[in-house]
């Protein structure tokens, strides 16, 4: 997985700091519950998100509304993958990460959001390498992506910090875990 550690947060700019930990609190326990929904949402905004974000919010999962836009988030994911140039060696990864969207966009369909959140983690992992080769599994990537562009790197900051619901499954509640993914998967709608 990219790297975060909890030192990271010290490089978020200050005005996202307080929604940023807010998202996913210091406090391991804290995070564990996964955000309610006006911290996701003031997230969502910081991201440049949150039209979309609160509008599929007040749709169920299987609406058409959310449908529609799932089939947006896979070809908009696909079009970055199939445009995103990688070594000779780096082919497969690419192929392979394309091969898990549509089981990912499944387990959300069927509201599985358990499994989603954990599937979502690889295709973030896989995807920053694509973007920025062994840059992203360095201690100090989320510094480097903040540098690049502030909403991209609390992205990428956000991103990093899904494994640590991965762990809290059990005590997060299906309605939280639709949030978390929500605010990635508008992310990567409209990047």
């Amino acid at each position: 997985m990219f790297s975060c550690p909890q030192h990271a947060n010290k490089y978020i700019p200050e005005e996202y700091r307080k929604s940023a930990e807010a998202l996913f609190p210091p406090d391991e326990f804290a995070a564990l519950k996964g955000p309610d929904g006006a911290v996701a949402a003031e997230f969502a905004k910081i991201l440049g998100i949150g039209g979309d974000y609160q509008s599929l919010l007040a749709v169920n999962q299987s609406d058409w509304e959310t449908l529609q836009f799932l089939a947006h988030f896979q070809n908009n994911l696909d079009l970055l993958i199939q445009k995103t140039w990688v070594e000779k060696a780096d082919e497969a990864r690419k192929e392979q990460l394309e091969d898990q969207i549509p089981g990912f966009i499944a387990e959300i369909e069927k509201g599985d959001f358990q499994k989603a959140l954990k599937d979502f983690s690889v295709i973030l992992e896989e995807l920053a390498w694509l973007f920025f080769g062994a840059q992203s599994a360095q201690d100090d990537f989320i510094e480097y992506a903040l540098r690049i562009d502030i909403p991209m790197g609390l992205f990428w900051w956000y991103g990093a910090q899904l494994s640590r619901l991965e762990s809290a499954i059990p005590t997060a509640d299906a309605e939280s875990l639709w949030r978390v993914l929500l605010i990635g998967i508008c992310y990567l709608t409209n990047f």
